[in-house]
């Protein structure tokens, strides 16, 4: 099994990381091919990041080759509906990853992100996905994507507390973590609260490795039918 693991930032040392991330937790006999966007912003944190960043993200998903599921390893989700449209293949943000799992685990969540200019984009998925209800809150921690690329742990610290906080202030049950960056404190974390905290990578890796087996695909029908060849590029 071939998952592609699209990371839509230009960030090359971020993907290397969220690549590793996701080996760790995929079973025997599938295979992590891991992108880069060719073209786009450094990181995405907010609506005009992700706009910025749709054109590189569908040429580099149009240009590889056998491939059984795509992850977008951005929390945003980033480009979700599009490359639905662009391949039968399962299609997975790791968002929409996250939040699912963890409304099966628990009542309640709340997803402790990057910085504040993140949130709203957030909120509106949840929204979309049906799932506004069950997440309490979706909280900042004023850590930039960035400085999660080198493990900083003043960056951690923060993200650290703001899972407390979470924790204490919204009840919540669980914690989903809001960017790919965050994807190696799950386990620490999860120890240290005595709660689940998802990696939405991690999440993201079991759905497709699970859609795959299942002979599952993406319908063709209403909103996800393929555009004519003329759009494709």
């Amino acid at each position: 099994m071939r998952i592609l693991l699209v990371n839509p930032n230009t960030t090359a040392g971020m993907t290397a990381n969220i690549a590793t991330a996701a080996r760790r937790v995929a079973a025997p006999g599938t295979e992590i091919v891991a992108l880069t966007s060719p073209h786009g912003p450094a990181s995405i944190e907010g609506y005009y990041d992700e706009a910025m960043s749709l054109a590189g993200l569908l040429q580099a998903v149009r240009e590889a080759q056998d491939f059984d599921a795509v992850i977008i390893a951005c929390f945003d989700d980033t480009g979700l509906d599009a490359l639905r449209c662009l391949t039968d293949k399962p299609v997975v943000g790791i968002g929409e990853a996250g939040y699912r799992m963890a409304a099966m685990l628990c009542n309640k969540f709340s997803v402790v992100t990057t910085l504040a200019r993140s949130v709203p984009a957030l909120e509106h998925n949840l929204m979309r996905y049906g799932m506004d209800r069950q997440c309490q809150r979706v909280r900042s921690s004023e850590v930039a994507v960035l400085e999660l690329e080198h493990a900083n742990p003043a960056a951690y610290q923060k993200i650290e507390a703001e899972i407390g906080r979470a924790i204490a202030e919204d009840r919540a049950e669980a914690i989903v973590l809001g960017c790919a960056g965050m994807a190696d404190l799950a386990g620490a974390m999860s120890e240290r609260f005595g709660v689940p905290v998802l990696d939405g990578l991690a999440c993201a890796v079991g759905l497709c490795e699970s859609m795959v087996r299942l002979g599952l695909r993406t319908s063709r029908v209403g909103g996800y039918a393929p555009p004519p060849a003329s759009k494709r590029g």
